[in-house]
């Protein structure tokens, strides 16, 4: 097993729908720039309430990515 050296980002991803899919699309937005993407945290969810219901999802993660051999 090769050993894996991980640079971590944060993203922030929001959603209309849900905390789901405010992860997916942070993690689907992150994924067309970052290569090696392999895994995420989230480290905060918060939303939006207007008029009593909640109006906007939006979760704050961690992803992390290995780096490639002698890249930076």
């Amino acid at each position: 097993m090769d050993d894996h050296v991980y640079k971590i980002v944060e993203l922030v991803g929001s959603s209309t729908q849900s905390i789901e899919d405010a992860i997916q699309t942070a993690i689907k937005r992150a994924d067309q720039t970052i290569r090696n993407l392999r895994w995420f945290e989230v480290i905060q969810t918060r939303g939006h309430v207007e008029n009593g219901q909640v109006r906007h999802y939006q979760v704050v993660l961690k992803a992390g990515f290995t780096l490639e051999e002698g890249g930076q």
